[in-house]
């Protein structure tokens, strides 16, 4: 009923989670299997030491923003060897909304997402933000598996966001049949009400790629950083897309890095000479 009375734009309140922590410490959550969640099926939110592993979580493929694990707010969690099919991300890191997100300035950090597996039509493997007002840091993502999806991993942000994403690691990816592979997205025109500040713009340095392989994907990679807020530090290293028509080019707007052993080529914002000391991080 949840999901027929979002699309029918008739639901007057917002959807449940199906598992929803707050304030909590110390949390396990593992072998179990969660099903058709209205909203978001596990959301950890002002927690921190969580391990959520071994985790089955299924919901319809057009079951609208059913995303599998969303660390909100959250510190030292780990998220590892779980199975998600869903209508949403399967992981999407978090830390609150707008001028209320920069206001409660509670970050999420120190988050390891590893050995996940699943499908999502509509969105991502792995997404950091959109809502990231608090601030996101230190985020390893590693033996993550993506198919038939729309992206295999994200960075949304938006202006009136504020806060910063910093430190993401992406390492040991595998993808088939995912629209666009790597995506740095923006302007979705999403926020709360009419009080976020257009001038909270969000700041963004030190994403690390490496060690990624995309199958039959249908675009190249779509970078979008923000107008006065460049995307810095952005470092790729041995990218490989695979069944791109030769017509399908990156797409970079205010993003700037560099990139070793990518094919195909990226584009010249990511084609700095020499391998600077800050990407090491990810050799």
């Amino acid at each position: 009923m949840w999901w027929e009375l979002w699309w029918n734009r008739t639901l007057e309140h917002t959807r449940g989670h199906l598992v929803e922590l707050m304030n909590s410490h110390n949390i396990l959550i593992s072998n179990l299997t969660f099903l058709n969640s209205p909203f978001w099926t596990i959301h950890p939110v002002y927690c921190s030491n969580v391990v959520i592993k071994d985790m089955t979580i299924l919901a319809p493929l057009n079951a609208p923003n059913t995303d599998g694990i969303d660390p909100d707010s959250s510190t030292n969690v780990c998220i590892e060897d779980c199975y998600i099919e869903s209508g949403d991300d399967l992981v999407a890191v978090k830390s609150g909304w707008d001028q209320y997100g920069i206001a409660m300035s509670r970050p999420s950090s120190n988050i390891i997402v590893r050995r996940v597996s699943g499908t999502t039509p509509t969105c991502s493997g792995v997404g950091i933000g959109s809502e990231m007002s608090g601030g996101i840091s230190n985020v390893t993502v590693e033996d993550l598996h993506v198919w038939d999806s729309a992206a295999g991993v994200r960075i949304k942000s938006d202006k009136g966001r504020g806060g910063y994403i910093a430190n993401i690691s992406f390492s040991n990816i595998t993808m088939e049949r995912v629209k666009i592979p790597i995506r740095f997205s923006r302007g979705s025109n999403d926020h709360p009400d009419e009080g976020w500040n257009p001038k909270a713009v969000p700041k963004v340095k030190g994403i690390f790629i490496s060690n990624l392989l995309s199958l039959n994907s249908t675009k190249a990679p779509v970078l979008e950083g923000i107008e006065d807020a460049i995307f810095e530090e952005i470092c790729f290293k041995n990218v490989t897309l695979l069944g791109l028509a030769p017509s399908r080019t990156w797409k970079c707007e205010f993003v700037s890095g560099f990139s070793s052993k990518v094919l195909p080529m990226p584009c010249p914002h990511l084609q700095n000479n020499g391998s600077p000391s800050w990407c090491s991080h990810s050799s």
